[in-house]
């Protein structure tokens, strides 16, 4: 059994990303930016990528990254999670990088390593790490042409890595021919596009799209579950420390046994869903054959937790958690919307019974 506790190196990190957190992202300007429409914060995405170096965690240092795992890059996302920041962490640095680590573009993974480029992985933010891949974008004469729908941080990226009939294009996203639509979205802080090419140039980085699309998803989904977590912990400390201080009938709302209850109870999936997230960050990072189920059993598990937990928190705050001036909204969004993310609960529960030869149920 791995060990799933924090390593000082990721305690360290953790300490180093919630700092600059504090100071450049509070949730009060998280929410202030989603009201102005101004979602994607450049200014702390350079800080993350390149003053803490964290575009490229999971990059080697011979090709300029970090040196670090995916286990570390999970540390990181249950910060970003706790903060909901409008960066595109997930998809550049651990979606993309994998895909592109994958298929040996040692270039292109230097400049993602060094913050000189942000990448995202065109393929819809629903699409499930082993569902089948069909590409909707046609390399005919080696120029791309088609639609991807509900691409995540595509707003956000300097480089597309595309899926079409003959392998994985990387096409700059502000070429021509390349042409991003805002989808309307549950969550304002992490923007979907339609990307609709038209005989867009295009440089193939593998021959077959595939494999390297299911690695690169895989990891998102593992770590996914880790940002899952920190929304899911924001909501509870949030929760707890509103019911301390709010008074009725001259008690804590929080002394009364019914909410106490109801706290105590998610306390408990909250460190479920830890040991789950931990657990599909480390088969992920260590490449253990048992990956494809923790990975199923991370989405199955901590995406139910953190919609229930944004939705206790907005409940339990009362007609103050109901009101858009406060947060939780923004977690309820985020949670709701990473429940669709690489599948949602029920697919990856399918996958589960698959995955383990569990019989269907007799009708």
């Amino acid at each position: 059994m791995s060990d799933l506790r924090y390593s000082t190196v990721e305690e360290d990190l953790r300490a180093s990303v919630r700092a600059l957190l504090a100071n450049l992202a509070p949730v009060s300007r998280t929410l202030a930016r989603c009201e102005a429409r101004e979602v994607h914060d450049a200014e702390l995405w350079r800080a993350l990528a390149v003053d803490l170096g964290l575009a490229g965690v999971v990059v080697p240092e011979e090709l300029g990254g970090a040196g670090g795992t995916l286990r570390e890059a999970a540390t990181v996302l249950e910060e970003l999670g706790r903060a909901v920041a409008p960066v595109p962490f997930l998809g550049s640095a651990v979606v993309a990088a994998t895909a592109l680590l994958t298929c040996g573009a040692t270039d292109l993974v230097r400049e993602l390593a060094a913050g000189a480029r942000t990448v995202a992985l065109a393929v819809p933010f629903s699409t499930l790490p082993r569902q089948r891949l069909c590409p909707t974008v046609d390399a005919a004469g080696g120029a791309l042409t088609g639609t991807v729908t509900t691409v995540a941080d595509a707003f956000a990226a300097d480089l597309l890595l595309v899926p079409a009939d003959t392998g994985l294009y990387a096409v700059p996203a502000r070429s021509p021919g390349v042409s991003l639509h805002p989808v309307v979205s549950l969550d304002l802080t992490r923007p979907l596009a339609d990307v609709a090419l038209t005989r867009a140039a295009g440089r193939r980085v593998a021959t077959d799209a595939e494999p390297v699309v299911r690695t690169a998803l895989t990891a998102g989904a593992a770590l996914l579950a880790s940002e899952q977590l920190g929304i899911a912990e924001w909501c509870l400390r949030s929760t707890v420390d509103h019911l301390a201080t709010r008074h009725q009938f001259g008690r804590p709302v929080g002394s009364f046994q019914a909410v106490k209850h109801r706290l105590a109870d998610l306390w408990v999936d909250i460190g479920q869903a830890r040991a789950v997230a931990r657990h599909a960050a480390t088969c992920v990072a260590t490449q253990d054959p048992d990956t494809p189920i923790a990975v199923a059993v991370g989405q199955a598990y901590c995406s139910g937790v953190a919609v229930r937990a944004a939705e206790e928190c907005v409940q339990l705050h009362g007609g103050l958690g109901f009101t858009w001036d406060h947060p939780a909204h923004l977690f309820l969004k985020r949670a709701k919307s990473a429940a669709l993310a690489f599948g949602t609960a029920d697919r990856h529960r399918m996958e589960l019974a698959d995955l383990v030869d569990l019989p269907p149920p007799r009708l």
